[in-house]
């Protein structure tokens, strides 16, 4: 116990998780400043529940476009009305990715880059319903249910950490395949010196 008081005190793991948090809230919060100023420029420039496109592009209309509405739900709007749920849950969310994003390894960039971008996502999202009851959607495209940065943030973020994991299972996968024919070329040496 003293020992690991000690290191404390010195700083050691107190500089590893500056780093870590530092790279942590970086993203994060570059995550939540787009997020909050895109969601103002739209609440403060376009009607509620209309749409806008810069001149010129209208023919995007059926394909993208900017439209101010508001979403009690989820993400993509799913599961409307349950906006305390969503708001306890983001608060789980966010506490359980500041504690567990240190114990990350500092290699494993893409966990960590997604931690980062849920993080910053779930943050939006909860500012936007604790000030405002709900949170605000602007960016529409097909058919698609209407999001914002941070929707797309948390999104993407599982799209990285799905990849991450595919690529390290990939990695460790050829790692092995390269031990066994090591392990064999290593075995036919010896049994050819036996010989």
């Amino acid at each position: 116990m003293v020992k690991s008081l000690d290191t404390f005190l010195d700083g050691a793991p107190l500089n590893r998780n500056f780093s870590s948090y530092l790279q942590l809230f970086s993203v994060a919060g570059l995550v939540i400043a787009l997020d909050q100023w895109t969601k103002w420029l739209v609440r403060t420039n376009i009607p509620f529940a209309e749409t806008w496109l810069p001149r010129g592009l209208e023919w995007l209309e059926p394909y993208a476009r900017l439209v101010y509405w508001e979403n009690s739900g989820a993400a993509f709007g799913m599961f409307q009305n349950a906006g305390l749920v969503f708001t306890i849950l983001a608060f789980l969310v966010i506490g359980a990715i500041i504690y567990y994003y240190p114990q990350v390894e500092s290699s494993d960039w893409t966990l960590r880059l997604a931690l980062s971008m849920q993080l910053g996502g779930a943050s939006g999202n909860l500012i936007d319903r604790l000030t405002i009851g709900q949170v605000t959607d602007f960016i529409s495209v097909g058919n698609f249910p209407v999001f914002n940065v941070a929707d797309a943030s948390i999104s993407v973020g599982v799209a990285i950490l799905l990849l991450g994991v595919w690529w390290s299972e990939r990695k460790a996968k050829a790692s092995n395949q390269l031990s066994v024919i090591s392990d064999q070329a290593a075995q036919q040496g010896d049994d050819a010196e036996v010989s």
